[in-house]
């Protein structure tokens, strides 16, 4: 094994002193950087993610380039749908669509479940590959998107900024939405195990959509997959949730087996450290179109934003991920700032 020159995240994910927070951005393998729009113009969207040397490649990019403190792997959360049999489709700028949505059993007992994670060796691939081109450089993150996230496209069949049809779904055949839940969860702790046997150091689950749901509905349809996933993955890498939007579950959170939780620009530092009793690693909270203000002031709301969360049982990051119009330059601000930062 390769030692890391830079474990600034995962001391921070095992709450051990830190000499600065480290840093990462959501998307940050993509759609802002010019080399990878050279990419994308050769190659789709699905071609990208399936051959492990343009995940590598694309992955790579944004530690040379903008000097990040860690790589996370580029993928796609909908390659769960994907390895259970359903159509997915990419447009460029349009985002995923489903044609074949789940409405019925029949719908649900059709999917493939055996050995589902198995049709995503090209991920493996990908990670394994990573882990070799980064030498030791920084940690590698590994993700999937949550349970109740990954239903809202597959009822839903496209992105959606209510997601009434998913909603809908799990308030009138709740026994189907628990049902297609569990197999979503089953599949995805083999998929993230076999991330960290490929190379991950940590990985982070993704609930997009979580913010749709009221309080008591997150910890019907959300919650409990979330925990589920967390206490399989503990033991084999640390995890970070991320269920966006859900700031009313920071609370039965940080009593989890997970050891950092990501949080959007819906609530400042300091709430969200009293929320968690200080107990869990937070990630976050940059809101990513403020990257497009002057490098000046993107420098000065950073530093604010650290003073709030403290530089201990911190990761510096967006509230969700990189806008395609942000200049590289300020992207590269944000990290610098960070790698910059000392408290008065």
């Amino acid at each position: 094994m390769t030692q890391l020159k830079n474990d600034l995240l995962l001391r921070a994910l095992k709450k051990e002193k830190v000499e600065r927070p480290p840093v990462w951005m959501m998307r940050q393998a993509g759609r802002y950087l010019p080399d990878y729009i050279k990419l994308r113009e050769k190659y789709d969207f699905f071609t990208r993610v399936q051959t492990p040397e343009l995940a590598t490649e694309i992955t790579l990019q944004p530690i040379d380039q903008v000097g990040v403190d860690a790589a996370i792997i580029f993928s796609d959360i909908l390659v769960i749908p994907q390895a259970m049999g359903v159509e997915v489709l990419m447009e460029e700028g349009k985002g995923p669509s489903l044609p074949k949505t789940m409405k019925s059993q029949a719908d649900i007992d059709a999917l493939v479940t055996a050995d589902a994670e198995n049709n995503l060796q090209y991920v493996y691939d990908a990670l394994s590959l990573t882990k070799k081109e980064l030498n030791g450089r920084v940690p590698l993150i590994g993700f999937a998107g949550a349970p109740w996230t990954i239903l809202c496209y597959m009822v839903e069949g496209k992105g959606s900024k209510t997601w009434d049809k998913a909603k809908q779904f799990a308030y009138t055949q709740p026994e189907l939405a628990h049902q297609l839940l569990q197999k979503i969860t089953d599949i995805t702790i083999k998929y993230l195990k076999k991330q960290v046997k490929a190379g991950a150091d940590t990985v982070q689950v993704f609930d997009s959509w979580a913010g749709s749901l009221s309080p008591a509905d997150f910890k019907t349809y959300a919650q409990p997959y979330l925990l589920q996933i967390a206490d399989a993955v503990k033991d084999d890498a640390p995890v970070i949730l991320f269920p966006k939007g859900s700031w009313y579950a920071l609370n039965d959170l940080s009593k989890s087996s997970a050891s950092g939780i990501g949080i959007d620009w819906s609530l400042n530092p300091q709430t969200a450290r009293e929320l968690t009793n200080n107990s869990i690693t937070l990630q976050g909270n940059f809101d990513p179109a403020k990257l497009l203000a002057p490098i000046p002031q993107i420098k000065h709301w950073v530093k604010e934003m650290i003073d709030g969360f403290g530089t201990q049982n911190y990761i510096a990051n967006l509230g969700h991920g990189i806008t395609p119009n942000v200049p590289v330059d300020h992207a590269k601000a944000f990290v610098e700032a960070v790698k910059e930062y000392r408290s008065e």
